[in-house]
Order: structure tokens, then C-alpha cells, then sequence
């Protein structure tokens, strides 16, 4: 595991500090798993765009256009 360094205000750092000892974790448990929610969002979007590439190739309407109420109606 690599580390890094952060600057942030001190105070700000020690609340955070109290929030993850309250949470019985710690400061540098919460970045971890942070960071790694920053970097899954991307993976995400990623996986939801190839689902909809997918589903565009197999959905036909034959080149006609729905108006918005028709796209949103149930």
C-alpha cells in the first residue's frame, strides 16, 4: 500500500477524526473507502453506458420519434 499526503485545515481534520473514532474506524479507513467509491462511480458509468450501447442495437421503433409524454408515460 502506497502512501500519500493531504492538506487540509486542522480543524477540519480533527473533526473528522472524532467522526471516524465515534464510527470505530479511522480517518485513514474512511479515505480508503472513499477513494475507492471516487474511482467505482467512473467504472459504473462505464458498465451503464455499454448496457444502453447494447440495448440500442435491439431496440427498433421503425425511425419513428416519441415526444417526451410518450416517453414518459406508464
Amino acid at each position: 500500500m502506497k502512501n500519500i499526503t493531504l492538506s487540509a485545515d486542522e480543524n477540519l481534520i480533527e473533526a473528522a477524526r472524532r467522526r471516524a473514532m465515534a464510527e470505530h474506524t479511522t480517518l485513514n479507513e474512511q479515505f480508503r473507502v472513499w477513494l475507492s467509491h471516487y474511482v467505482g462511480r467512473e467504472q459504473q458509468a462505464a458498465e451503464a453506458m455499454k448496457v444502453i450501447r447494447e440495448l440500442q442495437g435491439s431496440i427498433f421503433t421503425g425511425g419513428r420519434r416519441f415526444t417526451r409524454d410518450e416517453t414518459n408515460e406508464r
